[in-house]
């Protein structure tokens, strides 16, 4: 029998996205040891840790996860939420570029599986003074970590108009990147969140459907901030570094620029992992209709081959 998941004032909490998918890519088992490289607000560390406890009737060892996070305010705010399993939950505040490193020196290697949840949290879109959102006002910051030198103020106010226009399109892929771009140096300077979304949507063009006019604006933002995709790749390189003979690794990706390099990563590297699913997998109909932040979810799932790890 599973327990169910609270959060730390009884009530039930919130469920990440695709959570029974991600045990089961995972595979988890009593006693073993997991990474979640995007610790957020604690949700999937949580299931695992519920996972991995031996049964009351079979006494046996508990699990551990160490979780990781760029964002310090994820420590925060996951310590509470995980402090019923005391030692077996090992939070750090880094980014998961430096994997490989951080593993070694909390004692976990080699792991079991390891997690990558891409994308932001319900707690950092909600946050005012991070800038994440467009949909209320709040400084241009977007940084994961205030340790980061530049924000997306920075990158707003003082890249010239075709590196920007550039930005969108590559990491945004916004077909309209250039008469954004535009419309952002003519009028500048910017400093809030929903000022600069307003323009986006006067100056690109697009009808308010489904989509906001701004998200591939601001997601090409929030990516160049935080290095993201160099991140992605440095992480899933050292991913293969932690996990031992059959262990596994999970991506969930929100836009297709993960999604394509965690498939990249898994195509070239089939000399030491195997592709468990063949084909993404996608959220249910039903997880969609009770989150439909979880829409754009994508998963994919490798198992390591016989390979020697070294330290």
């Amino acid at each position: 029998m599973s327990t169910p998941l609270r959060s730390t004032d009884g009530q039930p909490a919130h469920v990440p996205v695709m959570l029974a998918e991600a045990l089961e890519g995972l595979a988890v088992e009593p006693g073993g040891t997991y990474v979640d490289c995007t610790l957020g607000d604690g949700g999937h560390t949580e299931a695992i840790l519920v996972s991995a406890r031996a049964e009351a009737s079979q006494p046996g060892p508990h699990g551990r996860v160490l979780g990781i996070d760029a964002d310090p305010d994820a420590i925060v705010a996951s310590t509470k939420r995980l402090e019923r399993f005391g030692p077996a939950a090992v939070l750090v505040n880094a980014n998961f570029d430096t994997l490989h490193q951080t593993v070694v020196a909390a004692g976990f290697f080699p792991v079991d599986g390891v997690l990558f949840d891409f994308g932001l949290s319900s707690r950092q879109l909600d946050a005012e003074d991070r800038g994440f959102s467009f949909r209320r006002p709040g400084p241009l910051d977007m940084r994961f970590s205030p340790d980061q030198e530049s924000s997306a103020d920075d990158l707003v106010n003082r890249l010239p108009e075709e590196e920007l226009a550039n930005l969108i399109f590559r990491f945004g892929e916004e077909p309209r990147s250039r008469r954004i771009a535009k419309a952002i140096v003519r009028d500048r300077p910017h400093h809030d969140a929903q000022e600069l979304a307003e323009l986006v949507r006067r100056s690109s063009g697009y009808r308010h459907g489904r989509t906001h006019p701004a998200t591939r604006t601001f997601q090409a933002l929030r990516i160049a901030v935080n290095h993201e995709i160099d991140s992605l790749r440095e992480g899933l390189e050292q991913a293969v570094r932690v996990l031992r003979r059959g262990g596994r690794f999970v991506t969930i990706a929100y836009h297709s620029l993960e999604d394509r390099e965690a498939k990249r990563f898994i195509a070239s590297s089939s000399d030491v992992l195997r592709a468990v699913n063949k084909k993404v997998l996608r959220p249910s109909d039903e997880e969609v209709d009770r989150n439909p932040r979880s829409r754009s979810a994508k998963m994919r799932i490798a198992e390591m081959r016989a390979v020697d790890l070294e330290v």
